[in-house]
């Protein structure tokens, strides 16, 4: 996404770029020369959003762009132009849209996966002060990383090679890095162990601190299930079509981690990925086991496609072991999470109401959306199970992101601020900034959270 950007001045020149809405339109045509107002009103320009004037010199070469943009969501307002415009040089020429929504915007509408297919051209770039392309840079990197590890297959991002992207974040960071695989994921993490354990790829957890001994702990925790067939309880095609998004979660949590690094805020930082393969062989996992956890708590699996929840508690134990200060979990969890909010809104439960409070402050601030779901504890009793101490998913249907963040909640003590998230992570259609595939959603609210929380 970096490449749509360069650094304005040094004598480089680019086409002015208006954005513009309705009402800003209005005042800006008094000032058109009557060649300029005579081509907008040919072309049929009226600052729509999505509405594109490329305004010729007398020579006919591109002198200037008018385009109507929706300011309503700033971060998206120039998110269509990369797509739109030739390829070349262009300089924001109105305040309408600010420097870092600018950059942001046209950055991810830039955005194109290209492992597998080269893009068709080059992209058109904007030119920014530095200031503020270096101030955008390591969230654009990361948003990068979420969209491009979510869009790669599953035979190229399994387990291993999951873990290895926090290795090289490690390296990156100077953190410390471990890995948990064989007999000693068994015994450390024996669902993880469990939900992965018929796959060809070996199931994995991958461990990154990044240490400043007087700072508060801040722990985050990623799902990363990089295929879910649903196990024995197999997804029928149409619901298994787009699994290799179902490491999602996990995305979202390395791309915070490194932006909380690079932004050197004061924590003690500790990541937990577990990354599984849910696949199906003889040694599958059986509707019906007990699994007993790291925490000690039993679980009876109902449902061998309710593996995310599996995997989050023994890496959410590991987390509480350490007492953090804060606790944070992201998760591709449910699919009823989508039915009541759809895929833009991202479900938050915790079990803090000041920090929740403060992170739907930032998301607010940030337009990167979150909506809150209640931790509704009479609900607890979908989780009852008769020969173990709960049960991983419930015989009903109703309330499944609620139960499935109560089965959670069993393995985070109260004292403990707890933020868990059930993020879709995907956009199933192209628009403005948010091509179709693997999306970052909330990245922007948490990171703003984070800053304003731990603020020296």
């Amino acid at each position: 996404m970096r490449r749509a950007l360069g650094e304005s001045g040094r004598g480089r020149r680019g086409v002015p770029l208006e954005p513009l809405d309705r009402a800003r339109w209005r005042a800006r045509q008094k000032k058109l020369s009557a060649r300029e107002r005579r081509w907008a009103q040919s072309c049929g320009f009226d600052a729509g959003s999505g509405q594109l004037c490329l305004v010729p010199d007398a020579r006919g070469k591109l002198a200037r762009v008018l385009a109507g943009v929706d300011v309503s969501s700033p971060p998206f307002a120039l998110g269509a132009l990369p797509a739109l415009l030739p390829s070349g040089d262009y300089v924001l020429d109105n305040d309408l849209v600010s420097p870092g929504d600018a950059a942001l915007g046209w950055a991810l509408g830039a955005y194109r996966y290209t492992r597998y297919v080269a893009s068709k051209k080059d992209p058109p770039r904007l030119l920014l002060p530095r200031a503020v392309l270096n101030e955008m840079a390591p969230l654009l990197d990361a948003i990068t990383q979420v969209r491009d590890l979510i869009n790669t297959p599953s035979e190229d991002l399994g387990p291993a090679q999951l873990c290895e992207a926090v290795r090289d974040a490690a390296r990156e960071y100077r953190a410390e890095f471990k890995l948990f695989e064989g007999e000693v994921l068994k015994r450390e993490f024996p669902t993880v162990h469990a939900v992965g354990r018929a796959s060809a790829h070996t199931s994995r957890v991958a461990m990154l601190r990044w240490e400043k001994a007087s700072d508060p702990l801040l722990a985050i925790v990623g799902k990363g299930v990089t295929f879910d067939s649903g196990g024995l309880d197999i997804k029928p095609a149409d619901g298994m079509r787009w699994m290799k998004k179902d490491m999602g979660g996990a995305a979202h949590a390395l791309a915070l981690a490194r932006l909380i690094m690079s932004a050197n805020l004061p924590v003690r930082l500790l990541l937990v990925i577990p990354a599984v393969d849910n696949a199906i062989s003889g040694d599958a996992l059986k509707p019906g086991e007990v699994i007993r956890t790291r925490a000690g708590v039993t679980v009876e699996v109902d449902n061998t496609d309710a593996e995310g929840r599996l995997i989050l508690c023994d890496a959410l134990a590991a987390c509480v072991e350490e007492n953090p200060d804060l606790l944070i979990d992201f998760a591709t969890l449910t699919g009823a999470a989508r039915v009541a909010l759809g895929p833009d809104l991202p479900a938050l439960f915790a079990n803090d109401d000041a920090s929740a409070n403060a992170l739907l402050a930032a998301s607010r601030a940030q337009h990167d959306p979150l909506w809150r779901l209640p931790l509704w504890h009479p609900y607890r009793t979908l989780l009852a199970s008769h020969v173990a101490d709960l049960v991983n998913t419930g015989t009903s249907r109703h309330a499944g992101a609620i139960t499935a963040a109560l089965y959670l909640e069993r393995f985070v003590p109260p004292s403990t601020p707890w933020l868990h998230v059930d993020v879709y992570a995907w956009n199933e259609g192209d628009r403005p900034g948010r091509p179709r595939g693997g999306e970052a959603q909330s990245l922007r609210a948490f990171l703003a959270f984070l800053r304003q929380r731990y603020a020296r």
